[in-house]
């Protein structure tokens, strides 16, 4: 049983500056965790108290029932890979890999069993005789990996480790990392700034801002119900289109978009939300604008819009685009045919999948 317990976890720097607000979280046994915001929201700052290298200034944290508040990093069974690969240049892969076993005063055999059997599930058996600099940067941190897989600990932490890879060695570093967890069986806890690594890797998502925990939930729940339009724009990638504006009912809920003639009907379960006109926020993301009518969707409704800029990526494109109101937008659409640039365009909303957000509170309604 490896899980982790944070209650009321705070850090305080200088008597003053509170970079971790009060962090509840629990971590399942075997579960996959990512803590994921925008740099110096706290996130690696609450992966440093659960390792033990950040003194925590209130709050208790617990690893498999035991409170670790003051017991040393070395002794928590914890094993931490970083965003530096920090391995040892004079050593080779073998001695990167063996290096934490010796000073546990491992026996040889041993160390050859577990060095054997981390180069294997990774792949680098065939380096463990060359030195770090003979290695790619994806091969270094495999060794980074293996490094800690050979501990054998209770619980794997990750700080932004795939931060320094280019783009293609990301994604497959993703997918080595998610394949290690199915195939370790082991509670791993992931931090990250990179939304897109956040929702194909963790199995549930803590989503901070300031210090302060915004969300926790399943990648798919975060996606779809977000709890607040922080969360909303920063999940999804292009980020959520925001309008602001009022909601009223004439017969029926309308939204009107301010200074704007953008108007949309509010769905009959969404109007209910709301008692009165009701200044709001409307949120709607890229890929429920539509530039063409699509079949099988019957919750669609058209509005005008300017065409600005159409950015093809391959298999779809983004069409940037404005209302009047002096804030452009974007749409996420099929590659197959895309609308004139600088021309006006009728575009369509899928009605059933908007978001409403309070001006004020930013709360989703």
């Amino acid at each position: 049983m490896a899980e982790v317990k944070l209650e009321h976890v705070t850090k305080v720097y200088d008597g003053k500056v509170t970079a971790v607000h009060e962090v509840d979280a629990t971590i399942r046994d075997k579960e996959f965790v990512v803590l994921v915001g925008p740099s110096g929201c706290g996130k690696s700052t609450v992966l440093r108290m659960i390792a033990g290298l950040e003194e925590i200034s209130s709050g208790t944290v617990s690893i498999d029932g035991r409170v670790v508040n003051d017991v040393a990093p070395k002794d928590r069974d914890i094993a931490m890979v970083f965003q530096n690969y920090a391995l040892y240049p004079h050593m080779s892969v073998y001695d990167n890999l063996a290096f934490g076993l010796k000073l546990r005063k491992y026996d040889k055999a041993e160390i050859e069993r577990r060095v054997q059997h981390a180069a294997g599930i990774l792949g680098i058996s065939s380096y463990l005789d060359r030195k770090p600099k003979a290695l790619s940067g994806g091969q270094r941190q495999r060794v980074a990996l293996g490094r800690a897989i050979v501990r054998q600990p209770k619980v794997f932490l990750f700080d932004e480790p795939l931060s320094n890879l280019d783009a293609n060695l990301r994604v497959q570093m993703r997918t080595e990392i998610s394949r290690l967890h199915h195939q370790l069986q082991t509670t791993m806890i992931y931090v990250t700034h990179d939304q897109i690594e956040a929702m194909s890797m963790g199995d549930r998502i803590v989503v901070m801002r300031d210090g302060i925990v915004q969300q926790v939930d399943t990648p798919l729940s975060i996606y779809h119900h977000p709890t607040n339009r922080f969360v909303a724009g920063f999940i999804g990638s292009p980020t959520m289109n925001f309008f602001s504006g009022a909601v009223s009912k004439n017969g029926t809920w309308t939204f009107h978009q301010e200074g704007t003639a953008f108007t949309l009907p509010v769905e009959a379960g969404d109007g209910n939300k709301f008692t009165a006109t009701a200044n709001v926020t409307l949120g709607i993301r890229p890929e429920h604008i539509y530039a063409f009518r699509p079949s099988g969707i019957t919750t669609l409704s058209p509005f005008a819009a300017q065409v600005d800029v159409i950015e093809p990526v391959g298999n779809e494109i983004f069409v940037y685009f404005s209302t009047g109101a002096g804030t452009h937008y974007v749409a996420r659409i099929a590659s197959d045919r895309s609308p004139e640039v600088g021309k006006p365009h009728e575009l369509l909303v899928d009605t059933s999948k908007m978001h409403f957000f309070d001006t004020g509170t930013e709360k989703s309604l």
